[in-house]
């Protein structure tokens, strides 16, 4: 819901045009762009309401504490996507809706796959994915340490009520993997009545969403339900999505309220891998083609949880939140030598619990424990020979080259404050530690042979199995924040944060080459930000400056060795806002500038990158909405999507030259019952790379989309 910019100074050979016309260089972007942004609104904050600060106060969130408050009391840098604008947007993908938060930068590979981007690079590798908590209800999408970079298709976001982003590191009541922030998908609370929704596209795209909510008094219920076939843009990337939530609420005679539900989802995806060569996106033939026909991505996830909370005598609230989750995900990893195929597979036990005191009508205290019990297996095997070099064939031969379990617990105890003042100040503080510990049991037999044991030629297997072990880690995690509203209309931020991550137990056990243990340390974030935030009748905006440097980052050396060898840096400036120009018209956007680089000497493919870029880090992104209602039942709303240029490589020797897009939405209610809706997508046809790198000594696009439209029929009913 915050909108937010960058100002940062940019190397020569970085520098693009600026692209608000065609004439524009990029200081006149900053100071014609950013006089427009300065007074501008989350859309998500339209409503057609006479104050935007009473709109702002009516947005109840929960990724904060765990318990719903008003945005206008939280002291974190937090964005709202309303119903109102998922419902508009209508998305195909999650980064089509979320990418219109300050902040956040995901990138889309194929299908539903997805590299997120919170005040961060876009983060690829095995342990990448322990940078950002994604969630939903509040509960992890994933257990700590078996996060996958893909993750985000587990969340049943096409049926949300509201999509959360907290950005920069959680707060004391999320722990592990909240370095860079967190996503939490929030499905809507049970009510009577429901509605339908039938989507065609092109490519024999069709899509069905549907909800069916029933109110017996104290007992409510809701089913929500959607799925999705696309036969795909290139060859043999077609995907069929699945899924299905239920919600419940319930409200006992002793005062006990319970509020619960499940998802289920099921993702089968033919995959489609890089297009190779400089500006190969830009080939009319090559864009379409996929390289890898047999790769496939086939996921099902489960999660189950309640909600139970209880309002003392005394006054003390107390919240426990039991839950059960299960993930499964096979797939070809297609990017290796011998394209072998993974299963992975986890199912978790959790209690979130968290214990509220209003110690007087302007002191919150709090206190709480998670704990979280997994058993995790991963199996990697290679079902034909490998091609390629003599050394390749050699160190990869046919058969089982992991197989292993982890049982791993998580135990968090953590405690906030949060003190008001007649005079404008306000405070946060919270502590959080948490102990991670790992019990790794490998099925083969150690060291780097093949699988019955006989060795590899060329001095080994390229895949080593460590003997069994445990291992620990334990972090603490302090957060502090202050605020002071200036006056009715502008308040001002301070907050400094703490994140860690544990490492991954891919990270710890899927080794390579000469490594036999994995000595890692938890990866820790410092951030500093501040921020000034402001809201009148018709206009509401809000900057953010942000400053994180992360240490003891993971990575994987030229030999293939899991090492804590990165520090990097990550500073930005974030604007966000809009604008109601008039009863038809409102303008609204969020866009970034932000600088994310190495820290460290290190060297790659001879060059030194200390002080580089970080590789798919654009030092400029965002969008910006223009919406005309000229009457009470039409809307359209053209969109301009920007993603400036990145590196591809760490060295800084590669580009993508980024791309801007547009997007028409428009909706239409024709009666009651009836609303029809169109979208437009790419509507200049540009061709583009929804993300682009450099490896193994070539350039690589996952080639994006052209024009397209998708038409809608919805039909809601008591």
């Amino acid at each position: 819901m915050n909108i937010h910019r960058e100002t940062l100074s940019r190397d020569g050979n970085l520098t693009a045009a600026g692209k608000c016309s065609g004439s524009f260089t990029p200081r006149l972007l900053v100071l014609s762009c950013a006089a427009a942004m300065s007074v501008i609104s989350s859309p998500t904050l339209l409503a057609q309401s006479t104050s935007e600060q009473r709109a702002i106060e009516e947005i109840m969130v929960t990724s904060s504490t765990r318990r719903p408050e008003s945005l206008a009391d939280v002291n974190a840098s937090v964005g709202v996507l309303s119903q109102e604008e998922l419902t508009l947007v209508s998305h195909q993908h999650i980064q089509e809706v979320a990418n219109r938060l300050a902040g956040v930068n995901i990138n889309r590979n194929n299908g539903q796959e997805s590299l997120t981007s919170i005040r961060s690079p876009v983060l690829t590798g095995s342990g990448a994915c322990g940078a950002f908590l994604l969630a939903e209800q509040g509960i992890p999408l994933r257990a700590a340490g078996f996060c996958n970079v893909n993750e985000l298709f587990d969340a049943n976001s096409e049926n949300a009520s509201r999509i959360e982003v907290i950005r920069g590191p959680a707060t004391a009541y999320y722990g592990s993997n909240a370095v860079h922030g967190m996503i939490n998908v929030v499905l809507p609370d049970p009510h009577q009545g429901g509605d339908l929704t039938l989507e065609a596209g092109p490519r024999g795209t069709t899509r069905v969403n549907a909800t069916l909510g029933m109110d017996y008094g104290n007992f409510k219920h809701m089913f929500l339900a959607n799925g999705t076939s696309e036969k795909g843009y290139r060859a043999d990337s077609g995907y069929d999505q699945q899924k299905l939530s239920w919600r419940y609420q319930y409200q006992t005679a002793g005062g006990v309220f319970l509020d619960g539900g499940f998802t289920v989802t099921n993702l089968n995806q033919e995959t489609a891998g890089y297009v190779e060569g400089t500006d190969a996106y830009k080939d009319d033939v090559l864009r379409k083609t996929n390289p890898n026909p047999e790769a496939y991505r086939d996921n099902q996830s489960f999660r189950a949880w309640t909600r139970i909370s209880k309002t003392l005598d005394n006054g003390w609230e107390l919240v426990a939140t039991p839950y059960y989750r299960k993930a499964d995900l096979n797939f070809i990893q297609h990017f290796l030598p011998g394209a072998p195929t993974e299963d992975n597979q986890h199912s978790s036990v959790g209690m979130q619990f968290a214990s509220y005191k209003d110690l007087d009508e302007n002191t919150m205290l709090s206190f709480g424990l998670d704990t979280e019990m997994t058993q995790g297996s991963l199996l990697q095997e290679q079902r034909f020979p490998t091609t390629g070099s003599a050394f390749l064939v050699a160190t990869i031969p046919v058969g089982k080259q992991y197989d292993y379990d982890v049982d791993a617990t998580q135990l968090a105890p953590f405690a906030h404050f949060q003190r008001y003042w007649d005079n404008g100040w306000d405070i946060s503080l919270g502590l959080r530690y948490e102990r991670m510990e790992y019990d790794y049991d490998n099925r083969m037999l150690d060291g780097r042979t093949k699988e019955d044991g006989t060795p590899c030629a060329m001095g080994g297997c390229r895949y080593n199995r460590p003997a069994d072990r445990s291992d620990s880690f334990g972090n603490w995690a302090p957060k502090f924040a202050v605020r002071y509203q200036i006056n009715d209309t502008y308040n001002a931020q301070l907050r400094l944060n703490k994140g860690y991550r544990a490492p991954q137990a891919t990270e710890l056990y899927r080794l390579q080459n000469t490594q036999t243990v994995a000595d890692l340390d938890a990866v820790e974030i410092s951030s500093a930000e501040i921020g000034l935030d402001a809201a009148a009748d018709a206009w509401q905006y809000a900057v953010t400056a942000y400053y994180m440097d992360k240490k003891n980052e993971i990575i994987t050396d030229s030999s293939r060795i899991n090492l804590n060898g990165s520090h990097t840096k990550h500073r930005g400036l974030e604007l966000s806002g809009a604008l109601d120009l008039n009863e038809q018209w409102r303008v609204s956007g969020a866009y970034n500038f932000a600088r994310h680089t190495y820290e460290n000497d290190d060297f790659s493919g001879g060059v030194n990158i200390n002080g580089n870029d970080v590789d798919t880090a654009p030092r400029r992104f965002g969008s910006f909405q223009l919406r005309w209602q000229p009457m009470a039942n039409l809307f359209t709303e053209l969109e301009w999507v920007d993603s400036g240029p990145y590196y591809t490589n760490p060295e800084n020797l590669n580009r993508y030259d980024g791309h801007d897009l547009f997007n028409l939405r428009t909706r239409w209610q024709a009666s009651e019952d009836i609303t029809l809706a169109l979208n437009i997508l790419n509507l200049t046809d540009v061709k583009y790379a929804e993300r682009a790198d450099f490896s193994f000594g070539n350039d690589r696009y996952f080639p994006g989309e052209p024009l397209r439209a998708f038409l809608s029929v919805n039909w809601k009913f008591n």
